[in-house]
């Protein structure tokens, strides 16, 4: 079960539940193979709507892996993920809230 105060998302893969964290080594990749220069891009990239569905991938597979999943964005593209398109969207924007609020605060 995920802990949001924790930081954690829930995730299905497959049909299995999984938990996804942002760490901060996972933060820097993004900023790296995202192109963003700070942490701020990154999280306005996403708030303003201007990502595409490889940077969905990339969020989730480093979500993923924080949670201590070995595998990469590669790995996604034949995966089911629980919500679909709709639920990637959302599972990356929470991980991403997570990351930069507290569970509770206000946004």
């Amino acid at each position: 079960m995920a802990n949001p105060w924790a930081g954690e998302v829930g995730i299905t893969l497959d049909g299995q539940a999984r938990v996804a964290k942002l760490t901060l080594g996972a933060l820097a990749e993004l900023e790296a193979d995202l192109g963003t220069g700070t942490l701020i891009e990154l999280a306005e990239r996403f708030e303003s709507g201007r990502f595409s569905a490889r940077d969905l991938l990339l969020v989730i597979a480093a979500g993923l892996r924080g949670g201590g999943w070995s595998g990469g964005p590669g790995d996604l593209r034949t995966a089911e993920i629980g919500g679909g398109p709709t639920g990637a969207v959302r599972i990356a924007a929470e991980l991403l809230a997570r990351a930069f609020t507290l569970p509770g605060a206000e946004s």
